[in-house]
């Protein structure tokens, strides 16, 4: 189906730097700069599972858990209280097994050690130890549209997150984006062995004379 994400899509995006893919796509697509890994050297590729949920409370992130498809990356946006664990070593065990591509969350997470060497993404604020509740009553949106930062996640849309940060491209623009992002690659390269053989960064330009 048009737009969708293909399993081939998803390999291509996943050797193609987020920055990259980011400035590709016209510049769009950037989640907070503070939503890093939790350990270094963590990437995460895939299709979007957004979430959302009331402040101090994760009954959201166990709903994505629990219905999001295997290599989906869960998206998760706690109504801009970062205070909170909402994630750890337990809901990590889960979302491995049951094979789920990596987390992304606009908050804190906790356990941070234990999720290191578990080695499955996870892409957060930081960590706190605050403890969160669990409302039945709660608002909570489930592979629904959301907006984090300047960006809205769309499911299904591509996230691609590495050491710089996560960004999230349209899925109708997936398959341009990642071409533009391959051929970005290559002209970098070309320039980096320019700049190798001593060439300097600054563009040369003929001064404008006047008339």
């Amino acid at each position: 189906m048009a737009g969708e994400l293909t399993s081939e899509l998803i390999a291509k995006a996943a050797k193609i730097a987020s920055s990259t893919l980011h400035e590709a796509a016209g510049r769009i697509g950037a989640l907070p700069a503070a939503i890093k890994p939790v350990a270094p050297g963590m990437t995460v590729c895939g299709p979007a599972f957004p979430v959302k949920g009331p402040p101090l409370d994760n009954l959201a992130l166990h709903f994505g858990i629990d219905e999001a498809k295997p290599g989906d990356v869960i998206i998760a946006d706690v109504g801009s209280h970062y205070e909170g664990g909402y994630f750890g070593e337990v809901m990590c065990t889960s979302a491995k097994a049951l094979g789920l591509g990596g987390l992304v969350i606009d908050g804190c997470v906790r356990d941070g050690a234990e999720l290191a060497e578990m080695g499955w993404p996870v892409f957060s604020r930081g960590l706190a130890m605050r403890g969160t509740l669990k409302d039945l009553n709660g608002d909570l949106y489930i592979n629904e549209q959301i907006a984090l930062g300047e960006a809205i996640v769309e499911p299904g849309d591509l996230v691609v997150g590495d050491t710089d940060g996560v960004v999230v491209i349209p899925k109708s623009m997936a398959a341009d984006v990642i071409k533009a992002g391959i051929a970005r690659e290559a002209s970098e390269a070309a320039t980096m062995k320019r700049l190798k053989d001593g060439s300097t960064t600054l563009v040369k330009m003929r001064r404008w004379e006047r008339k």
